[in-house]
Order: structure tokens, then sequence, then C-alpha cells
């Protein structure tokens, strides 16, 4: 999500200037875009608490926090980018390896450590169970340097009860390393929108792919975990790798060889990116509980569970190990056929 953003702000704003906009009106659009998709975020991060839960742990909030910085960079010379790029990886880096660390009597517990079973229904590992390398340790889940960042940030927000830790470990601060994601995904649409030819330009997509991976393994090996919940620099270029290959190959299908036709289906939630995505935070569960109430339990139209059930050893009943899987493509099933009304109809929710 956060490397399309950048990808498509390249196309955004090329067409915004090319028709002339004034670059103080695209600065106010860009600030109250940026606005407009925390306070979003925070809406959606809101539905299941008796008050506005002010966090900025929701993809909406990382994107909307970092999107002003990349559009900043967004006309800069390549080695610009670059560079800055590598800055925000070793700047990030080094401030949580820096960071000073608790004494030795710190209470792990008390931040969540050790407190979530490894498996639902497996007992809770012991805090010491966490052992990692001792060089990993400044990104222990909640005992970092943007868990207690978050400690003072979210607690200046009005709120019944003070903040203490997020339960999954994700941070504010994410958005930060989230930048270079989004950087990522600028460098590759100015690639695409560039004259090299159309080869060369999947090329040198697989080729920084490779460059990433080995970039971030390296350092997922060496000097900093790969934890995608807290975006460490590792992580950044661990994942930047996969979605630029995913990028290179959507590209070379479609537009080196020019097979297209069966792209609809991602063209229609492409263009309802944000629709789709705040139908998925807040409507699942009421679209589950209807499907569930139509169709059965198991979620399942009886020909279609015919069908499946042709081989007799699996079982596709409501706890068998299908049934998930099954529920989420009906989930997004409807969702997508909200999103091809929406498109047919020429209607377009944009931020």
């Amino acid at each position: 999500f956060m490397f399309m953003v950048g990808v498509a702000m390249v196309y955004s704003y090329a067409k915004r200037a090319a028709r002339g906009d004034f670059p103080l009106r695209t600065t106010a659009h860009v600030i109250v875009r940026s606005l407009i998709l925390v306070l979003l975020g925070v809406f959606l991060s809101s539905q299941w608490s008796p008050e506005t839960n002010w966090v900025f742990f929701n993809v909406l909030c990382q994107i909307g926090l970092g999107y002003g910085f990349v559009y900043l960079l967004l006309d800069r010379e390549f080695p610009v980018q670059l560079a800055v790029a590598g800055l925000i990886l070793v700047g990030y880096w080094a401030a949580f390896f820096f960071y000073p660390a608790p004494g030795p009597d710190f209470d792990y517990a008390s931040r969540g450590v050790g407190a979530e079973p490894a498996v639902a229904g497996d007992p809770a590992p012991l805090a010491d169970e966490w052992a990692m390398p001792e060089h990993f340790k400044p990104w222990t889940k909640n005992v970092n340097l943007a868990a207690d960042f978050d400690r003072w940030l979210l607690n200046l927000f009005p709120r019944s009860e003070p903040f203490e830790f997020n339960q999954g470990g994700y941070a504010t601060l994410n958005f930060f390393p989230s930048i270079f994601t989004m950087l990522l995904g600028a460098m590759a649409g100015q690639l695409l929108r560039g004259t090299r030819r159309p080869i060369a330009k999947f090329l040198l997509l697989v080729l920084a792919g490779l460059v990433c991976m080995l970039l971030g393994a390296a350092a997922g090996a060496t000097v900093c975990p790969v934890v995608k919940r807290i975006w460490t620099p590792s992580w950044a270029l661990f994942s930047g790798a996969y979605v630029l290959w995913m990028l290179a190959l959507f590209y070379f299908v479609i537009d080196v060889v020019g097979f297209r036709w069966w792209s609809l289906p991602l063209v229609v939630v492409g263009m309802h990116s944000i629709a789709v995505y705040v139908m998925a935070q807040s409507m699942k569960p009421w679209v589950t509980k209807m499907l569930s109430i139509h169709l059965g339990p198991d979620l399942i139209p009886s020909k279609l569970k015919d069908a499946l059930l042709a081989n007799p050893g699996v079982n596709l009943g409501q706890d068998g190990p299908y049934a998930p899987i099954v529920e989420a493509v009906m989930v997004l099933l409807v969702f997508w056929l909200i999103c091809v009304w929406l498109y047919r109809q020429k209607i377009f929710i944009r931020v």
C-alpha cells in the first residue's frame, strides 16, 4: 500500500503540473490530503473504543504522516532521493541502537513482553524465552525508542486511561522508515515514466529488488532484526524487494508483453483503494455476519460445497481447515462487487 502510494504520487502530481496547477495550490492539496488521511486513520482506530482513540498506528495515519515528506522529494534528482533514503534507514537504525536500554532488573512483562501466546491456546511464553542477540535488544517489543516516544506523545491527547503500550507492538514512529518505502515507490514510478526502453525498466526494477533483498538480508543477519510491526530498516529493505519484484512482474506482463485483459479486477480495486480499505476495516464483521446468516455458517453455497466435497477427506465445515479462506474470499467478493458498481457508475472516492 505504502509503496504504491509513492508510485501513484509521481503520476498524480505530474498530471497536476501538466494542467498548470500552481505550486502553492498543490502544496495546500498535499497538506489537506495528509490531514484527512491521519484523521481517517484515527476514525478507524476509534470504532471499537468508547472515545476518540488518538493513536496513529493505522496505515492511513502512517501514510498521512509521511506523505508531505515524500512530496518534497518528488522533483529531486535520483542521487538525492537515494541519499535521503539511505539516511532515513541509517538514521532510524542509529536512533534505536543508541537509545538507552533499560536496566537488568527491568520488568519486561509490564510492557506486554511475553504476555501473548505464540499460538492460540498455548500457554504464554516467559519473558526470558524472548531471548535474542544482545545487539538486537534495542528493538525489543514495547521496550524501545518508538514505544517510549508513544508513551510521551499519545498521553498528550485526551484519554480516559493513560496509554502504556500497543498490544501488537506497533508505533507512531513507523511512519519515518515508511517514508523510505513510499520514496522507493516514487523512484520506481519515476523510472516507469522515464524514457528508457520498457525492457530496461523491467530489468532495473528486478535489479533494484535484488539489491534491496541482499541489503535487507545482510542487515537482518547482522545489525538489525527484521520486524514488520516497527518497520525496522532491514524489514523496509526486505519488503521493498518483494514489492519492486511484484511491480516489475505486473509491468512486464501488462505493459511489455501487452497481456492486460485479465487485469480489470485489479483495476477496479486500484481505482477505489481507499474505499475498499475503509470497508475492510469497518464493515468486515457485519458482512461476515450477514454472509453467515444467509449462506450458512460455513459461508459456502451448496453447489460449490458439493463440488468441493468431491474429495471426501476434506473438511469444509465451520471448523474445517479451509473455512477461514472461504470466509475471507466471500467477504472480499462482496467488497469487490461494491467497487465494480462504483466503477461502472464512474464514482471514484478520492481523498
